[in-house]
Formats: C-alpha cells, structure tokens, sequence
C-alpha cells in the first residue's frame, strides 16, 4: 500500500508487535520502545505503568521494559482494578471525572512512597483525565511519545528522499 512504517496504536496490543514485525516489510515502530527511549533520556528507571489490567497484569510490558533498563512498577491488584475500571467505564465512554483523577493521583502518591520515579501513561484514554505535566511526579503519555516518533520517522524518511534526489 505504500506506507513507509507501521504503527499499532494502542498499548495492548503491543502484545502482537514482534509477530506482526515479522510480517511487514517496513518498520514497526514500537510504542514501548519509544517510551523506554524517552524514559531513559530523561534519567528515569522506575517508572509507574498506568494502563489497561491487561497491561499492566500480562509482563510483556514489563519483560520489554526491563530489557530497555527500566524496572517497571505497577499498582497493587485493588489499585489495578481502579484504573482498570476507570478506564473502561468512563474514558472509553467519554466521561471524565474529577473524582476519578483524584483516585490515579492517590495511586501515584503511593507509589512514589514506594520508589517510583515517573509515570506511564499506557493507555490511549489515559491522557484524556491526566496530563502528564501536572503529575507529582514527570509524565510520559505513551500516544504522544508513539505519534512524535512516526512524525520524526515520516520527516526523516523525507529528508533522505530529498538528499537521494540531489
């Protein structure tokens, strides 16, 4: 069809991002390998994962971060279902709460007792209720770092377009 990469656009179905690399003949470009990137330019190395139970349960997450150096927390299982929850029922449907907010801030506040450094947004409907600089602790919205790298990848493919041109 002509595209120069491909991206999933979606956390949760990162899941299926090696098997579908294995079958396109363009780059996949992978949202967890873009947060790792910004997350370790920034210094961070324990970052809180906020996303889907999914996410946040099934360790491929995890196990991808870890082999980028980073060692991912994420909430406690009561503290999973709320996001979890919060995600499903009022984000996915259009709703945003202010009570809700204040339920993820507390969940942060918790676990930045316990060492974390940051915070993933790995969700897509995750920034809809949280911005990810007005968090106690640094933000890294996944959509926008996965958007920003297609970009820089689209601009970088023109430029080598135009110097092959010349």
């Amino acid at each position: 069809g002509g595209a120069g990469c491909v991206l999933i656009c979606t956390n949760t179905m990162h899941l299926i991002a090696d098997e579908v690399a294995k079958k396109i003949s363009v780059p996949l470009i992978h949202i967890i390998d873009e947060t790792a990137k910004s997350l370790n330019a920034s210094g961070r190395k324990r970052p809180l994962l906020l996303a889907t139970r999914y996410t946040m349960e099934h360790g491929f997450y995890a196990e991808r971060m870890k082999g980028l150096g980073l060692d991912i927390m994420v909430p406690d299982a009561a503290d999973r279902t709320i996001v979890h929850d919060i995600i499903f029922n009022e984000l996915c449907a259009g709703r945003v709460h202010n009570s809700s907010r204040e339920k993820l801030i507390a969940i942060i506040d918790r676990a930045m007792e316990k060492g974390a450094d940051s915070i993933i947004l790995g969700c897509t409907e995750i920034c809809l209720i949280l911005d990810p600089d007005r968090l106690p602790l640094p933000g890294f919205d996944t959509t926008t770092i996965h958007a920003r790298a297609a970009v820089e990848f689209a601009l970088g493919a023109e430029e080598e377009a135009e110097e092959e041109a010349a």
